[in-house]
């Protein structure tokens, strides 16, 4: 705590002097244009990642960076998409899943959750991307097996994006894009799901890849 209340302080005397001007613009409200759907992993810095200054993007976190199919969960997932779709009309939305995810791994390996109810019902949106692993990746193991899951869940959890109506009318009228991110956390490189080559490719050596 001691950490964050000296970080506030910093904010407070110089950060905030410094912006003072776009923190007025911003006091009366917001125009993100893109939301970033990402892991509550506390390696993962958003505005870093994409070099954002506050009221660029609108920020969606949970374990395993994950969105629940439309009707399964009523919810903060699903409120903020809707919010972010049809309040704020972002004309973007990023799924940013990362490099050692602990709910993949948790994924991969029930038991270890198995004391943890909340964190296992949970994880279950993540099952139908840890089926596709098994059974078209059955010859991986450690690392390899983790970061084809952590590719394969960013996947699922935008099949389970499109189902979400706000999402899918815009998508039929074209003012909606989905991106599909992996972030290795090592290396600082980002790699995008790029549909025609049907694979993740280095976000930087290619447009800006549609999932």
């Amino acid at each position: 705590m001691k950490k964050v209340m000296s970080g506030l302080a910093k904010f407070h005397d110089e950060v905030f002097p410094k912006n003072r001007d776009l923190f007025a613009s911003l006091a009366s409200g917001q125009k993100p244009e893109t939301l970033f759907i990402t892991c509550s992993d506390s390696r993962i810095d958003p505005s870093l990642l994409t070099q954002t200054k506050p009221g660029d993007i609108f920020i969606c976190r949970n374990a395993g960076n994950i969105v629940p199919a439309h009707g399964e969960v009523i919810g903060g997932v699903s409120a903020t998409i809707e919010y972010a779709v049809l309040a704020l009309g972002v004309r973007d939305i990023i799924l940013c899943g990362h490099s050692d995810c602990g709910a993949m791994r948790a994924l991969l390996n029930p038991r270890s959750v198995a004391h943890m109810p909340a964190v296992s019902a949970w994880l279950r949106y993540g099952e139908s991307a840890r089926f596709v692993v098994q059974e078209n990746h059955s010859h991986l193991s450690g690392a390899d097996l983790l970061n084809a899951l952590i590719e394969q869940n960013v996947l699922a959890q935008l099949d389970n994006l499109r189902t979400h109506p706000a999402v899918s009318a815009r998508l039929a009228k074209g003012q909606l894009n989905l991106h599909g991110w992996v972030y290795d956390i090592g290396s600082g490189e980002v790699t995008a799901h790029d549909p025609a080559q049907a694979r993740f490719v280095p976000l930087h050596a290619s447009a800006p890849a549609l999932a």
